[in-house]
C-alpha cells in the first residue's frame, strides 16, 4: 500500500531522482559529493534511516589514520606487499583529502601525531628495528618521508603510560571529531543541490525496466536511475536475493571524566590496532578488544557488554599511569563492517545496484577515496545519466 502524500510532496521530496544513496554515513555523503562533482546536473538524495548515520561514521574514535606498523606487517603478510600498499596510499590520500575540503577548525582537526605501543610477546624487540625499517622503505614513495615511523621509547613515560616494551611514532597522523565531520559533509552536500532525508528506513531495492524501485518501512516508493548502497554492515538486510560478504564487528568504546594536566597527547594503538586510544581535550577515549569476544561482537547491536567493557577499563588500569585518576563517564558501540580480505567490497549486485561498504575499521580515510571509485563506476555504466 502507497503511503499517504501529496502531489507537493511527490514532486519534490519524492521524486523521481538519478541517483538514490542508501546511508547518510561518510561513504554514502563522500559519494554524493563525488557523483554531483562529475555532473552537478544530476537529481542525488541520500537516504538515512537514523535521526544520524546509524553505523559507525559518528559512533567511532576520530581517528585519521593509515594504519599502525603491526596492521600494516599483517597486511603484507597476508594480503602481499602490493595490495597492502594501495589500501595504505588511498588511506593516506583520503587524510589529505579531508584536509583540503574542509577547514580544519571546523573538524577538530588535530594532528597530534600517532603512536604503536609494543610488548616484546607482541613484536620482539630484536624485529622492531627491521619492521621500521622495513615498512618506511615501502612507504616512502606514498608518504614522501624516509622516516614514516620512527622509534621513541622514552615517550612512554612522558606521555603516561606504562607496561609497554616500545613505541613506534609517526608524526603524520591526526585526531578529528566525527559529528562534526558528517555535519560539515552534510552542507557541503546539501550546497551542491542534493537533499537528505532523515528518519527514512528502506526495506529492499528493486530492479524495475531500466531504473530501480526503493521500497521504505515508511510505504513511500522512491525511483532512480542508479541506486548506490552505503549500508555497510546493514545491507544484507535491504539486498533481497543477494548475500554481501561483509561482517559485522562492533566496536565498543569508553570515555574518562576530565583529567587535570593530562600528560597524554595524541592518538594510540597496540595489538594491530584491536585496542586504539586518543586524547580528547583532557580526557582519554579508549576503544576495542573485540578480539576478546570476537563472536560476541559480531553483532549489528547497538548496545555495549561487560565482557568488552571490563576489557576496556583493564587495560587503563594496566597502562595508563596510576598518578593519573579518572573516572568512567561515557559508554557507546558503533558497527563496522569487515571482509574477509580486509578490503573494501565495491560491486554490482544488480545492473543498477551498486554495493560500496567495508572499509574495515578505517572509514574516516578511506570513504573519501573510495568515493571517487564509486562515483565513476556510477556513471560510467549509466547511459541515462
Amino acid at each position: 500500500m502507497q503511503a499517504n502524500i501529496s502531489i507537493w510532496e511527490k514532486e519534490s521530496f519524492f521524486a523521481p531522482q538519478d541517483v538514490i544513496i542508501v546511508g547518510g554515513g561518510l561513504m554514502g555523503l563522500w559519494s554524493a559529493i563525488a557523483v554531483k562533482e562529475r555532473n552537478a546536473k544530476l537529481r542525488v538524495t541520500i537516504l538515512e534511516k537514523n535521526t544520524t548515520p546509524l553505523g559507525a561514521s559518528t559512533r567511532n574514535a576520530g581517528f585519521a589514520c593509515f594504519g599502525s606498523p603491526t596492521e600494516l606487517l599483517h597486511d603484507a603478510q597476508t594480503l602481499g606487499e602490493e595490495a597492502m600498499l594501495t589500501t595504505t596510499e588511498k588511506r593516506f590520500k583520503g587524510i589529505e583529502k579531508i584536509t583540503r575540503y574542509l577547514p580544519k577548525h571546523q573538524i577538530d582537526y588535530d594532528p597530534c601525531e600517532g603512536f604503536e605501543c609494543i610488548t616484546k610477546t607482541q613484536l620482539p624487540s630484536v624485529t622492531i628495528a627491521d619492521s621500521i625499517a622495513y615498512l618506511n622503505k615501502l612507504l616512502a614513495s606514498i608518504t614522501g618521508k624516509q622516516h614514516t615511523f620512527i622509534r621513541n621509547d622514552a615517550a612512554l613515560t612522558t606521555l603516561g603510560l606504562q607496561n609497554f616494551d616500545a613505541l613506534i611514532q609517526n608524526k603524520m597522523e591526526a585526531g578529528l571529531h566525527s559529528g562534526k565531520l558528517v555535519q560539515a559533509l552534510q552542507v557541503k552536500a546539501i550546497s551542491m543541490g542534493m537533499q537528505i532525508l532523515s528518519g527514512i528506513e528502506v526495506t529492499e531495492c528493486l530492479q524495475h525496466n531500466i531504473g530501480v524501485q526503493v521500497h521504505t518501512h515508511q510505504k513511500i516508493v522512491f525511483t532512480a536511475e542508479k541506486v548506490l548502497l552505503c549500508t555497510n554492515a546493514f545491507s544484507n538486510n535491504i539486498a533481497t536475493g543477494h548475500t554481501i560478504p561483509v561482517t559485522p564487528g562492533r566496536g565498543q568504546i569508553i570515555l574518562t571524566s576530565p583529567i587535570q594536566n593530562l600528560p597524554l597527547q595524541g592518538t594510540f594503538h597496540f595489538d594491530a590496532g584491536f585496542y586504539y586510544w586518543r586524547n580528547l581535550g583532557n580526557r582519554i577515549l579508549l576503544g576495542g578488544a573485540r578480539n576478546k569476544a570476537f563472536d560476541e561482537e559480531t553483532t549489528t547491536e547497538l548496545t555495549t557488554t561487560h565482557t568488552i567493557q571490563n576489557a576496556l577499563e583493564d587495560f587503563l588500569k594496566q597502562h595508563v599511569h596510576p598518578s593519573i585518576h579518572y573516572s568512567i563517564e561515557q559508554r557507546w558501540s558503533g558497527i563496522m563492517g569487515f571482509t574477509h580480505n580486509h578490503l573494501p567490497y565495491i560491486h554490482y549486485i544488480e545492473p543498477n545496484i551498486l554495493v560500496a561498504i567495508a572499509c574495515n575499521g578505517m572509514g574516516v580515510a578511506l570513504t573519501p577515496i573510495i568515493a571517487e571509485e564509486v562515483a565513476n563506476r556510477l556513471l560510467q555504466t549509466n547511459k541515462a545519466i
